[in-house]
């Protein structure tokens, strides 16, 4: 229990539908329960909690006739009712397009690629943080931070900007620059750490513990912030007209991201929402930090934690929390972990924006050139329906692909010139 915790952040100091649907907290491991708060960890066992439920009758066209944004599913979110009336920035419905050069391209005969870089920080941080600001509120925070590798750390100081609220962000110092920029044009408290984001994710934790006020997305308020996360599955449910795909490609950091989307599925299944079917899950890796590939590749159950060395920065993370449970839900649901390396990420990067018109970051090249990977190996089938997910823009990686991309000639102006260059028609 964090320093934020106190005696008005207990259920009974909340406000009457604080937390809307959502009854409890649960240990993801011993099953032990806890009323809401500012809690992260289980006091039995030390295991993950997340937001439990008691969801009413929920319809299609309930959430239908909502805003075109994450809010559309209030109910099945841990905020109230009124969530809309606070200040936030509203993100999410991003689209949903159906990839036909991509897929042409790869084999695969019925492909789509959910965009998130249409968030307003150009990225899915944007839907966590989002619940995480709400809760924060519940909790009458004075502070909303978080560490990042970046995306978060834009999307933090951009919803504490809109809402009002003082942010401090903590990140790696050899962050990208282009993230360092959009996180500092929200905040003038943003804080450059030396080491990696394990470092940095550490050093949260000792803040949280000693700082009386502070709202840390995720840390002390993380079971909250990571349901944001569903609502992608939410809405490539509803973007398929109310259907799960067969196969869905995410890109794995802390693993979170994936947990929730296979929650998000399993949840509209069990409200009746979409028939139930089998859906693959896959995990995607950089290989300059891929501990649950490894783990995978090795049958094995423990994550064995690595020093990130990998130019997908926000897929970084040596440690990650949810490393475990992603291994289980791939397995179960006959998936699979795979990682590629960095000449292989940015092929991912060059090849998604050449196919389908959208410049992805690194998080995005990865998952892309993983799910070539997984065509090439065999391990998906290419005649399912199939969803890859890109979380960024590539706007924020640009050195990635710098090097890479430039002008196919540099001619004198005029029409010889052009014609000696080969290009034309």
């Amino acid at each position: 229990m964090s320093a934020l915790t106190s005696e008005t952040t207990s259920t009974k100091g909340l406000r009457e539908g604080a937390f809307g649907n959502a009854v409890g907290l649960a240990c993801r491991e011993c099953g032990h329960q806890l009323e809401l708060g500012p809690h992260y960890a289980c006091p039995e066992c030390f295991g993950p909690l997340e937001v439990a439920y008691e969801f009413p009758v929920i319809t299609r066209e309930e959430i239908e006739a909502g805003p075109a944004n994450i809010w559309r599913y209030q109910a099945l979110l841990p905020v109230p009712t009124d969530i809309t009336e606070s200040p936030n920035t509203e993100p999410g419905f991003t689209r949903l397009l159906k990839a036909h050069n991509l897929g042409a391209s790869l084999g695969i005969d019925n492909l789509w690629v959910k965009d998130d870089s249409t968030n307003p920080t150009n990225s899915f941080k944007d839907r966590v943080v989002a619940c995480a600001l709400s809760a924060a509120r519940e909790f009458d925070a004075k502070v909303f931070a978080c560490p990042s590798t970046g995306n978060l750390a834009n999307a933090v100081a951009a919803a504490g900007a809109r809402a009002g609220i003082k942010t401090v962000v903590f990140i790696p110092s050899n962050l990208e620059k282009p993230k360092q920029v959009n996180s500092a044009v929200y905040t003038d408290s943003l804080v450059a750490v030396d080491g990696n984001y394990d470092d940095v994710n550490k050093l949260a934790q000792e803040i949280a513990a000693e700082e009386e006020g502070w709202a840390f997305v995720n840390v002390n308020v993380r079971p909250y912030y990571a349901e944001g996360s569903k609502t992608l599955g939410y809405e490539i449910a509803e973007q398929l007209g109310w259907r799960l795909p067969d196969q869905v490609v995410i890109p794995v950091a802390s693993g979170s991201q994936l947990t929730k989307v296979h929650k998000a599925f399993q949840e509209l299944v069990k409200l009746g929402l979409v028939e139930d079917k089998p859906v693959k899950i896959f995990g995607a890796q950089a290989t300059g930090c891929s501990p649950v590939s490894v783990a995978y590749k090795a049958g094995v159950d423990a994550i064995r934690p690595v020093k990130p060395d990998t130019i997908a920065k926000s897929l970084a993370i040596g440690n990650p929390a949810d490393g475990i449970y992603v291994l289980d839900i791939c397995r179960q649901t006959g998936g699979a972990v795979e990682d590629i390396t960095d000449d292989e990420v940015r092929e991912g990067i060059l090849l998604l924006a050449r196919t389908e018109g959208i410049f992805t970051e690194t998080a995005g090249g990865t998952t892309v050139g993983v799910l070539k990977k997984l065509v090439e190996t065999g391990q998906l089938d290419t005649s399912l329906e199939t969803v890859v997910i890109n979380t960024g823009m590539g706007l924020k990686t640009l050195d990635a692909v710098a090097d890479q991309v430039g002008p196919a000639a540099t001619i004198a102006p005029s029409y010889d010139a052009f014609v000696a260059t080969g290009l034309g028609v």
